[in-house]
């Protein structure tokens, strides 16, 4: 295949929110802002990019408008992949993939951290009466307002629904390196370090925080099919959770980078289906998120 390298001068839009994605890009001279709202009179500056991170993926993975425009800081330089040349792209170039999934994995764990955040004021205005028009509530909330304001048109929840008969299509069968679990077996430790994402093919998976401590809490719990610690396999992080079998004959099956280029030669739906369900658990966590900045800019204007 023949990649498009195109370049933008200071201020040119390079992709603009709510068009409709044909292609996705690589980034590889210069720097981009990530703005919601660009065109409007409040616009906010989500992230900025760096030389080596994709953009525009989402849309190509999970067919949605765009959800945010990307402008030029400076002289930029970009490879542009159009979306029916995904599978060839990656097909050419196997460890792009690990790249793309590190990109997408760490605006997850940022994309957390503002969601545990936005709950930890939520729950501060809540349970401890705060007043919510003080100049002190405001500089903590600021950021959450200036999200809202810029993004409260754009919820397009995502269809978990299709992506789920997907997963069951591509994932459910069991294989011979699918392992079975007793009730209350721990996959993983919360600080392990695991080169590794899992398929969760039969049974129950609960994840928790502090488990075994006093203060043990359970965050979530995962149901088949669905896969787990992918996040921490792309970024290389530390588990940020444990993991433990909640039934008995719960199967599970070991995903490692190395397997990634094995699929693409011999499955690449599959592939393209892990970054899918990457790019949903972002999308979905940025619409919980921006629930949370709804309500903080509410409880602030009553």
């Amino acid at each position: 295949m023949s990649l498009s390298q195109r370049t933008f001068k200071n201020g040119e839009e390079i992709i603009k929110e709510g068009d409709i994605g044909k292609s996705f890009y690589l980034l590889t001279e210069g720097k981009a802002g990530v703005y919601a709202n660009y065109d409007k009179n409040n616009p906010f500056r989500i992230a900025v990019l760096e030389s080596g991170e994709y953009f525009g993926e989402m849309a190509i993975l999970e067919a949605y408008p765009r959800n945010a425009t990307v402008v030029a800081t400076g002289n930029v330089t970009v490879i542009e992949i159009p979306a029916d040349e995904m599978n060839t792209f990656f097909e050419e170039n196997p460890e792009q993939i690990l790249l793309l999934m590190r990109h997408i994995g760490r605006r997850i764990q940022l994309m957390t951290d503002d969601y545990n955040e936005s709950e930890a004021l939520l729950k501060e205005a809540r349970e401890t009466n705060t007043n919510t028009q003080s100049d002190s509530f405001f500089s903590k909330i600021k950021k959450h307002i200036s999200m809202y304001q810029s993004n409260k048109n754009a919820v397009n929840e995502p269809n978990e629904d299709a992506l789920h008969a997907e997963l069951v299509q591509l994932f459910g069968t069991l294989s011979n390196k699918t392992e079975a679990l007793e009730k209350d077996t721990i996959v993983y430790n919360e600080g392990d370090i695991e080169n590794c994402m899992y398929v969760l093919q039969r049974g129950t998976i609960g994840m928790y925080t502090n488990c075994g401590q006093a203060d043990e809490a359970k965050t979530s719990e995962q149901n088949a099919i669905s896969f787990f610690g992918e996040v921490e396999m792309a970024t290389g992080e530390p588990r940020s959770i444990t993991a433990v079998s909640e039934t008995d004959d719960t199967r599970i099956e070991a995903i490692y980078p190395e397997d990634l280029e094995e699929m693409l030669q011999s499955d690449p739906a599959k592939v393209i289906l892990i970054l899918r369900y990457l790019s949903y658990r972002l999308r979905k966590l940025n619409i919980d998120f921006l629930k949370n900045c709804k309500e903080i800019t509410e409880s602030y204007n009553k």
